[in-house]
This record gives C-alpha cells, sequence and structure tokens, in this order.
C-alpha cells in the first residue's frame, strides 16, 4: 500500500497519520509535544514520531512511505522549509524539511502551516470541495485563516496570507498580542468568549462551550456575551468577504461545536452587514480535528506529484 506520512504539531500534542493517495487515514496516532522540556525537545519528539510511523509502515506494507508533510503552528516558510517561529513551542528558525527528509532516510517533505494545511484539507475533501474560492477560519485559542484558490491556499508574498485575526474590527477594544488594539482573536476567538464568560459568570473556569449551554438555557448574561462575539466576527467576516469574495466560509474550531447557537446568529449578523457583497454560504468545518493530518498528507502527495511531473 503506498502511503505518505503526515504530522500535525499543535502546542501540547501531536497528531500523526499513514495516508493513501486517496485520503484514507491507514494508521493514526497521537503524542505529546513535549515542550516543557524546550524547543529542541520537541525537535526531537517530531523526528521520533516521524521515524515511527516510518518504521510501522514498512511493517504493515513492506514499503517505505514515498513522502512526508508535517504542519507547524506560528510563522512558517513553507517554501524554505523552516518553522521560523512558534512562541508556544519556544522554536525560532528551525530547519525542519530538511531535518526529517534526513530522519526518514532522504524521503522529500513538506512543511505547511497549520492553518493552511488544515484549510486545504477542507477544501479538498471537507466542506469546500467544489468551492473554487474559500476562506477557512478556525476559532480555536485565537483565530488565523487560510485563503482557498482554485485548488490550492494562498500564502501570500512573505507566508502571513489569511492572518485575519489580526484585523481590527474594534479600534477602542482590548490590547492583542500583536500590539494592536480590538484585533478580532481577542473579540471573537474561543479563548476570548472564555475570558468574558468567565468574567461576566464569576467562574474562573467557565469556558466557551459553557457560554455557549447558558445561551441556549436563555441565560441573559451569556447571550449578551455570546452576541458581542458574533457581532465582532460577522465585522471581520465582512471585511474577508470583501476583499475575496469568496463562495463559502468554513467556520471550524472549538467555537464552531456550538452548532446551530453560532450559525444561526451568525448568517444573520453577516447578511445583516453586507450591502454590495454577495452572501457566501457560511458552513462548519467537516473535518474536525483530522483536517491538520489530512492536509499535510495532501501537501506530501502534492509534492510526490510535482516531482514526477517535473
Amino acid at each position: 500500500m503506498r502511503h505518505v506520512i503526515a504530522l500535525d504539531v499543535g502546542g501540547t500534542g501531536m497528531k500523526a497519520a499513514l495516508v493513501a493517495a486517496d485520503g484514507t487515514l491507514l494508521h493514526q496516532a497521537r503524542r505529546p509535544t513535549g515542550r516543557e522540556r524546550g524547543p529542541d525537545a520537541v525537535v526531537t519528539a517530531i523526528l521520533d514520531f516521524a521515524a515511527d510511523l516510518r518504521d510501522h509502515g514498512m511493517k504493515e506494507y513492506g514499503e517505505p512511505a514515498a513522502a512526508a508533510g508535517v504542519a507547524v503552528p506560528g510563522i512558517v516558510d513553507d517554501r524554505a522549509g523552516i518553522a521560523v517561529y512558534a512562541a508556544n513551542l519556544g522554536w525560532k528558525d528551525v530547519p525542519l524539511r530538511d531535518l526529517l527528509s534526513e530522519r526518514l532516510g532522504g524521503v522529500p517533505v513538506a512543511l505547511g502551516h497549520d492553518v493552511r494545511t488544515g484549510g486545504l484539507a477542507e477544501g479538498r475533501i471537507g466542506a469546500g470541495n467544489g468551492a473554487d474560492r474559500f476562506l477557512f477560519l478556525p476559532l480555536g485559542t485565537g483565530i488565523a485563516g487560510a485563503i482557498g484558490i482554485e485548488g490550492r491556499i494562498e500564502a501570500g508574498a512573505h507566508g502571513y496570507a489569511g492572518e485575519i485575526g489580526h484585523i481590527v474590527v474594534r479600534p477602542d477594544g482590548p490590547p492583542c498580542n500583536c500590539g494592536q488594539r480590538g484585533c478580532l482573536e481577542t473579540l471573537a476567538s474561543a479563548g476570548a468568549v472564555s475570558r468574558a464568560w468567565a468574567a461576566a459568570s464569576g467562574d474562573p473556569e467557565a469556558d466557551a462551550a459553557a457560554c455557549a449551554r447558558a445561551v441556549e438555557a436563555g441565560d441573559p448574561a451569556a447571550i449578551e456575551v455570546w452576541r458581542d462575539a458574533v457581532d465582532a466576527l460577522a465585522a471581520g467576516l465582512v471585511t474577508g468577504l470583501t476583499l475575496l469574495d469568496p463562495r463559502v466560509l468554513i467556520i471550524g474550531g472549538g467555537l464552531a461545536e456550538a452548532g446551530d447557537t453560532l450559525f444561526g446568529p451568525l448568517r444573520a449578523a453577516v447578511e445583516a452587514r453586507i450591502t454590495f457583497q454577495k452572501l457566501p454560504l457560511i458552513v462548519p468545518a467537516a473535518l474536525g480535528d483530522t483536517a491538520g493530518c489530512l492536509g499535510a498528507g495532501l501537501l506530501a502527495w502534492d509534492l510526490i506529484s510535482v516531482e514526477v511531473t517535473a
């Protein structure tokens, strides 16, 4: 069975898989990143995980992986194969593509940004399948985006395309780690909703999921917190669709798990804000937490295809 290795590296854990050419996840595994031991230990953990996947593939299918793909957070130079910076992992300028290729015996390796990689999977085999232009936004601790155009994900001239979480939607809003005030992710991410609901409810352990449940139960304070987040999110999305004119807006991440509690008011808020723009479909992501692995697998298969064509 011809296969590739796929790794999705997060702030605390790693998901990995062996992926067939049709996108089937042949084997899946998870491990912690070990970031408490420092950035070098994280890199070692990634390399070891990949090597173990290679050995599993050899044992199970009798042939080595044809390629590998890895998705990582932070700033990524996917062309040079360098993990430039990730605050939650503590690394800087890690030549991860070359290190992985060397550890795996010289197989080709593709390196990608975690959100753009997840967006690639959603666009090809998930909620955006068939759409020529889409915008993918996972609403997690922060907010980032992936811009899909004709089957590919736009990285931009410097690798920063899709950073919609740092569109300013409330100039007098809370400070953001990027140095601005009122960025979308400070108001509409799952992390932002968790903070706002913890303050409003007086429960420091309250999170966005608890807020959604309270909204569904009719709690007035929760409804106000939720309305503020949805309004900010709609403002950011209208800016995004004005610039990009996508056919589909795909919303994923933890906040999207609220289902109609999010999507009903969000669709209404976006529609109320648009004027000349065309309202895109606004849909939940389809692949859940497998999107990163699937996307990394697609990057690996694309790499092979490019090499064969060349």
